[in-house]
């Protein structure tokens, strides 16, 4: 997990709750879960595509 170990993300926890606050933190998380499916719908409407080109492709 990019080199880091439970220390790390421990401290990286403790950082953004003092930052931003328990109540924030939900907040924080949904936005980047929307963020995440936001960026895998897209990542897929460009594989569809590629796809799709390549069935083109086929049929020519």
């Amino acid at each position: 997990m990019l080199g880091l170990g439970m220390q790390e993300i421990l401290v990286i926890a403790l950082i953004i709750l003092l930052l931003f606050g328990g109540k924030k933190i939900p907040e924080l998380m949904k936005g980047l879960g929307k963020g995440v499916k936001s960026f895998k719908d897209g990542m897929n409407e460009v594989t569809d595509l590629k796809e799709e080109k390549k069935e083109e492709t086929r049929d020519e």
